[in-house]
């Protein structure tokens, strides 16, 4: 068992090292980075407007129109 600890151990800190120093990000994402981000940037643009809306309704809510007295 405590071999299996150190094997385990032993894998994880050369594979850390390995990963860092493997250069995977030289190419900065390509094309598809920022089509991503522009694709979140619209979902949260696209988001606000029903949130406003439904503000608006709560405020509303919060303060409702006085009805005029119709017995005079």
């Amino acid at each position: 068992m405590k071999a299996i600890a150190n094997a385990l151990i032993i894998t994880i800190a050369t594979a850390s090292s390995a990963f860092a120093a493997s250069g995977a990000a030289a190419d900065e994402g390509g094309f598809l980075a920022p089509l991503f981000l522009a694709l979140g940037v619209a979902v949260i643009a696209f988001q606000t407007i029903p949130a406003i809306i439904l503000l608006g309704s709560m405020v509303k809510g919060l303060f409702p129109a006085r009805k005029e007295e119709a017995a005079r």
